[in-house]
């Protein structure tokens, strides 16, 4: 599709949400969805870096993910470690920069090894960049950030929201459009700092299924959005 004339968000942050539905619908299993959802996820990627947007932040497993079912959650472990090591060519072809948000604790040492690795590999590409946020809670995250604001031992009288912001997992520009696929219009606990004046936009198709045509129709709604921060346009 063609972009000019379409308003191009800075970040653009998606909850990837249906997988396990999509699945279902298919008479197939909850994993073999996860499998579906990781495949879509490089090549969408790719292309909504490619139309401008400079910042994709993908909430690709909470904290409260770790409830599922044990079999579930080893399979995504292992997918993870197949993404980040069998892409990192695919990542560093497209000079795209990696990143991570989230806790440590507690993933399994094998995905933080292959984790830290696509971050150090890609850490110069400027093409562009994918934040994934693994293990990670918007709670979690404002806590943790308080944690090391304490830590420092810094003076915070005069301290503006930028500065509070520098000490979160990264520090990234808000988010300007937020996408949450299959229907639920829910943040589940989501950059809840990023997305305070981000444009929302909750399309019925789940994520194996949401491909460029379905980004495409994401930036036209928000072109077509009047964003106003605190009562004030922009």
């Amino acid at each position: 599709m063609d972009y000019s004339g379409l308003k191009i968000p800075n970040h653009v942050a998606i909850i990837v949400d249906g997988n396990g539905r999509w699945a279902k619908e298919r008479g197939m299993t909850r994993l073999q969805g996860h499998d579906a959802g990781f495949e879509n996820l490089v090549s969408l990627s790719k292309y909504i870096l490619s139309k401008g947007v400079k910042y994709l932040s993908l909430y690709v497993f909470s904290t409260e993910n770790f409830k599922r079912e044990k079999a579930e959650v080893d399979h995504l472990m292992d997918l993870f470690v197949l993404l980040y090591r069998d892409k990192l060519r695919e990542f560093m072809r497209n000079n795209i920069r990696v990143i991570f948000s989230g806790r440590d604790e507690p993933l399994p040492k094998k995905v933080l090894k292959a984790r830290d690795e696509l971050v150090r590999e890609t850490a110069n590409n400027t093409g562009g960049t994918i934040n994934f946020c693994m293990n990670y809670g918007g709670r979690a995250e404002i806590l943790d950030a308080v944690k090391k604001i304490v830590a420092s031992g810094e003076d915070v009288s005069g301290w503006q929201e930028s500065d509070f912001a520098k000490y979160l997992y990264q520090d990234l520009p808000d988010v300007d459009l937020m996408i949450r696929t299959s229907g639920e219009l829910r943040l589940s606990n989501f950059l809840l700092w990023q997305n305070s004046y981000a444009e929302f936009y909750f399309p019925e198709t789940k994520f194996p299924d949401f491909h460029e045509a379905d980004f495409d129709r994401a930036i036209v709604e928000y072109t077509k959005r009047d964003r106003r921060f605190g009562g004030i346009k922009k």
